[in-house]
């Protein structure tokens, strides 16, 4: 008959490894190989792949809970709410506008913390399976070579797709803009119509749609962001009484103030700074009145026209530039005779 052959056979080592703990420990009580060896294959390896998976999944709560506090702060915004802190003044429109720009901010920063929740379990899901392979017995040099081959030719192929993505992730994170925005980004000025991790579609006041690669954004000017200010520089003339002047600018921006049709609009007392220069053709005076975001240009152009109306009313001249024109090719004698009859001014 043939020999007796044993159901299991295992690989039997000479002694244990030192990282090999349960084996040792067996080996040690038992002063017995192979059933050290069995041990280690039974327990050990076991209790390793567990470790290993455990690690795994307190690493990725304790990374999933600072993203959420991450996400927490981004949908709170790194600038205070305007209004409420700046004007008492809160029309319907002004409350719509804040909910949706609130709404807006929470969805962004929700978004942003499920891409990264799924960028953290995948990196860990990656390093820790490999882990677990090589306890295994597998030979995970490969695996580690190909990875850095892969990852230096990402790197080099693809700088400028890293660098979108990354300003991408900040910029969302920050709330620097988002749809419906007025923004100038490095000199290109629009409305946001849409905001994706790798490029940022605006579409100028002429219709023009231009797509801007968030990584050669190198500075971004809202102007739809807590608040904005409208700024008139107003000329009159020299012969002009100033402080009547100032007057009739504080009536004309107080009544816009206290008009119901832009109740919300303006979130401050107008006020009018003083003059702000003296010009070749006359005097500027400024008035500056602190709007809610956006509005600002609608609120310019009706004082301006409001400040016509009542300039022209009060009799207050807005100069305008003076200009002599010379006829060449006339005769000498005419242009001569013309000036010797030509009425002079009074001195």
């Amino acid at each position: 008959m043939p020999p007796h052959t044993p159901f299991l056979a295992l690989p039997l080592a000479e002694t244990c490894a030192d990282d090999e703990q349960v084996c040792t420990w067996v080996l040690g009580r038992t002063d017995n190989q192979t059933l050290a060896t069995a041990a280690d294959l039974f327990i050990g390896t076991p209790l390793q792949l567990l470790g290993l998976l455990l690690l795994g999944l307190g690493l990725r709560w304790v990374l999933h809970r600072l993203v959420d506090r991450l996400v927490s702060r981004a949908q709170e915004g790194v600038l205070p709410d305007h209004i409420g802190k700046f004007s008492r003044r809160r029309g319907k429109a002004t409350v719509a506008r804040d909910a949706a720009t609130f709404n807006r901010r929470v969805q962004r920063a929700r978004t942003m913390g499920s891409l990264l929740k799924s960028v953290i379990t995948g990196v860990l899901l990656a390093i820790v399976g490999t882990m677990m392979l090589s306890e295994v017995g597998v030979n995970i040099a490969p695996i580690i070579a190909s990875a850095g081959i892969v990852g230096i030719a990402l790197g080099f192929g693809a700088q400028s797709l890293v660098s979108d993505f990354l300003s991408g992730v900040f910029m969302i994170f920050e709330d620097q803009y988002g749809v419906g925005d007025e923004v100038d980004l490095d000199g290109t000025v629009g409305t946001v119509e849409a905001v994706s991790l790798r490029v940022t579609r605006l579409r100028d006041i002429n219709g023009t749609v231009w797509y801007v690669r968030n990584g050669e954004i190198s500075r971004v000017g809202n102007m739809s962001q807590n608040w904005a200010r409208t700024v008139l520089d107003v000329s009159v003339g020299y012969g002009e009484d100033l402080t009547k002047v100032r007057r009739v600018l504080e009536d004309v921006a107080h009544d816009l103030w206290d008009d119901e049709d832009f109740k919300g609009e303006i979130l401050e007392e107008p006020s009018v700074w003083g003059v702000q220069d003296l010009g070749v053709d006359g005097i500027l005076v400024r008035v500056a009145l602190k709007t809610a975001p956006g509005l600002q240009w609608g609120i310019a152009r009706e004082m301006r026209m409001r400040i016509k109306n009542r300039f022209e009313h009060e009799g207050i001249e807005i100069p305008f530039p003076q200009r002599v024109v010379w006829h060449r090719g006339e005769p000498a004698a005419e242009v001569a005779g013309a000036g010797s009859t030509e009425q002079q001014p009074p001195a």
